[in-house]
């Protein structure tokens, strides 16, 4: 899906960059500061969910409108993702990625 994705953002014109786990995805956000973060919550060293508590701690960080993108899409995890600063949802089993451009556009436009 990762592969998916990138090519797909990329085709449309968008910068894209990729963290293998959480952990570096909150390094590469601090220093390039990303107009959009696609996050999946089960991610090796450290979780969606822990990477948005993390994000919410830096004032800038907090900023950066995120679209989980998980293969789960439990109401108790969408309101948590919510609650931590998620603008959209997107279930990895039902979705095209012409459904996350959209949703990335609708966040922070073309």
């Amino acid at each position: 899906i990762l592969g998916l994705l990138e090519k797909k953002l990329s085709r449309e014109g968008y910068d894209v960059s990729i963290a293998r786990d959480g952990q570096e995805g909150l390094k590469m956000m601090k220093a390039d500061k990303p107009d959009l973060i696609l996050l999946d919550i089960i991610m090796p060293r450290m979780g969606g969910f822990e990477v948005m508590e993390e994000m919410q701690k830096d004032e800038t960080l907090k900023k950066i409108p995120i679209i989980v993108v998980s293969n789960s899409g439990q109401p108790v995890e969408v309101d948590k993702a919510q609650a931590l600063g998620a603008k959209d949802w997107l279930i990895k089993t039902i979705f095209d990625p012409q459904e996350v451009l959209d949703k990335v556009v609708k966040q922070i436009g073309k």
